[in-house]
């Protein structure tokens, strides 16, 4: 997918820093391709970015600490121009959402320049790019929700985690490598110094099966903490269940004072019940911050329509959107995605 060019551009500009900055986002996808990134070049310092599709000025602390020389952005569909313009580093911006354009920027790295309807997602670039763990480049495509072009490489090579599976839904919900896709999204959420100590453990293991058997300790520190999240988890997921109605909507919201899950619980919902519209969203300063999921319509089609006359944004993929609403507009808006989802053919 990516240009001989592309791949010996990037590789020699990561290869060419002696202290690079890695900011990523806070889901499998990008907690994966840094993973990879930090095992091949075993330099540098990794930011995660939590809440915010946007890697904006907030961030310019993080610059300002480890002063690097090359900055490495992945999986952010957007980096604010304020921020661009303040950072003296060259920024390497890796990414599988529709393309942005902003100015200085080094280089940028995004499949849909050229093919606006592929979905590769941002730890299958990282692996094209420079190699590494084929698992991890793996899980961290399968939690994105696509089936990775090595999938029947890694069936050789790991026969027992995904049997003779071939449906992206059932590899990352019924077969034994879900346990691994649940530890490496459950130890992105909750506090970030524990966040941190997680993710430094993380970027050592080089073996699959030392996470799915937990003997080592690390291992078994990583599976505790992955554990108390997945408790949570999985208390919201029965609770969203219960709110599965006739028609073709399943709405469900939860307080702030829980996890931020609503990424998640939308995909297993929309993987449990393909005919319904998902909305999950999670309370917050007097917001409704949410998923949305559908399989057989245009959700951004639709969630453009449903934010006329609201206050909030959203946006995303064809089938898969985030947005922010304010409360106290939640069910103006959801009165308009019914009738903008209706409106489809």
């Amino acid at each position: 997918m990516l240009s001989e060019k592309q791949i010996r551009e990037t590789r020699e500009a990561i290869e060419k820093s002696d202290n690079p900055l890695y900011f990523f986002d806070d889901d499998i996808d990008g907690l994966c391709a840094f993973i990879l990134l930090y095992q091949k070049y075993q330099k540098g310092k990794g930011a995660v970015i939590k809440s915010t599709p946007t890697l904006d000025v907030e961030y310019l602390r993080k610059v300002e600490e480890y002063n690097p020389d090359l900055i490495i952005v992945l999986d952010k569909p957007m980096i604010s121009q304020e921020f661009i313009d303040k950072v003296q580093a060259p920024i390497l911006w890796i990414d599988h959402h529709t393309p942005a354009e902003r100015e200085g920027i080094k280089h940028y790295i995004n499949p849909r320049l050229k093919d606006p309807d592929i979905y590769l997602p941002t730890s299958s670039i990282i692996y094209e790019l420079i190699g590494g763990n084929m698992w991890i480049a793996f899980i961290g495509t399968i939690g994105d929700y696509a089936l990775p072009s090595f999938t029947e490489e890694f069936r050789k090579k790991y026969p027992d985690l995904i049997g003779k599976e071939k449906d992206i839904g059932r590899i990352a919900y019924e077969t034994p490598i879900k346990k691994l896709i649940r530890i490496y999204n459950f130890v992105l959420k909750g506090k970030t110094s524990e966040v941190k100590k997680c993710v430094y453990i993380m970027t050592r293991i080089e073996d699959p099966y030392e996470l799915l058997d937990g003997e080592t300790a690390r291992a078994k520190y990583v599976i505790k903490r992955a554990q108390k999240v997945g408790k949570e988890y999985d208390t919201l997921l029965a609770e969203a269940e219960k709110q599965k109605g006739k028609d073709d909507f399943l709405i469900f919201t939860y307080p702030s004072k829980k996890l931020s899950l609503t990424a998640l619980l939308c995909n297993e919902l929309s993987y449990k019940h393909p005919e319904k519209i998902i909305i999950v969203g999670r309370e917050k300063e007097g917001e409704i911050r949410m998923g949305l999921r559908a399989k057989k319509k245009r959700i951004d089609e639709a969630l453009k329509k449903a934010l006329v006359g609201i206050r909030g944004y959203g946006g995303g993929h064809e089938f898969a959107c985030g947005g922010n609403v304010a409360k106290e507009d939640f069910p103006k808006f959801i009165e308009q995605l019914r009738k903008a989802i209706q409106e489809q053919p």
